[in-house]
């Protein structure tokens, strides 16, 4: 039998009523929590605080923060895959997977390509927005790369996330000259490598020993 407190204070707990009101709910807190805050400091715990439900129920509609973010900044989930997939594989070859799977995410099928370059566009006249881009875009090569790096890994996967979003930049909103003529073939021949370098850091040879 359940006996109603009218003098207790009511704190909502477990599951909210009308899913879709939840979900929006989360939504909006998340947009605002993360537009405050950025994508590095925000967390799931904070998001549910504000959109007073559980942590258990931002994680029953968006399965991490990435997912969450993406929705909020309506990257496909297309998109939001390629760039995981990127890091699945061999060591020898990663740098050219990144810089396919971020070119194809930006510069490929439509449906997939629009949002991330209305995210970029606000991105380039909000620096709000520009915080976010660059921390969700670090953070997921930082994710990607953690066991790969012994040192400086914040700082490769920063290098790494400048030097992706410049040629995108530089290509579909500057519409520097040479980038625009370059193939993506061309692009990755060349990108690659210095993508593989930042994020594979190759450990020093060892200085062959003084032979009598």
């Amino acid at each position: 039998m359940t006996i109603n407190d009218n003098t207790a204070p009511k704190v909502r707990r477990g599951r909210r009523p009308g899913t879709s009101n939840t979900r929006q709910d989360i939504l909006e807190a998340a947009r605002a929590r993360f537009a405050n805050d950025g994508f590095a400091a925000t967390t799931i715990r904070l998001v549910a605080a504000d959109a007073s439900v559980d942590a258990s129920q931002v994680m029953q509609f968006y399965r991490s923060k990435d997912e969450l973010f993406a929705a909020v900044m309506a990257i496909p989930p297309e998109a939001l895959e390629r760039f995981n997939t990127a890091f699945e594989g061999p060591d020898d070859d990663l740098g050219e997977r990144v810089v396919r799977a971020y070119l194809a995410a930006w510069e490929g099928a439509q449906e997939v390509s629009e949002p991330l370059m209305a995210m970029l566009r606000g991105a380039i006249v909000n620096e709000s927005a520009a915080e976010q881009l660059r921390s969700f875009i670090q953070s997921r090569l930082l994710e990607g790369t953690r066991q790969r790096m012994d040192t400086d890994a914040a700082l490769r996967a920063g290098l790494a996330s400048s030097m992706l979003v410049g040629v995108v930049t530089g290509r579909q909103i500057i519409g520097v000259p040479t980038l625009l003529s370059a193939g993506t073939e061309e692009l990755v021949a060349v990108l690659a490598p210095a993508i593989q370098q930042i994020l594979v850091p190759h450990p020093p040879r060892a200085e062959p020993a003084n032979r009598p």
